[in-house]
């Protein structure tokens, strides 16, 4: 699974770890992220991301 950058602030999201301060489990690739799903550092959309 690969990892993904925020362009606006440079938080990394990796799969491995999810995203506990939105309830996203572990092993959740970034595709299934939901559309709603911002950004934890600065809040902005899944839109804004790179893949690393």
């Amino acid at each position: 699974m690969d990892r993904y950058v925020c362009v606006s602030c440079g938080y990394i999201y990796d799969p491995a770890d999810g995203d506990p301060t939105a309830g996203i489990p572990p092993a959740t690739p970034f595709e299934e992220l939901p559309d709603d799903w911002r950004c934890p550092m600065c809040y902005v959309s899944k839109d804004e991301f790179d893949r690393l």
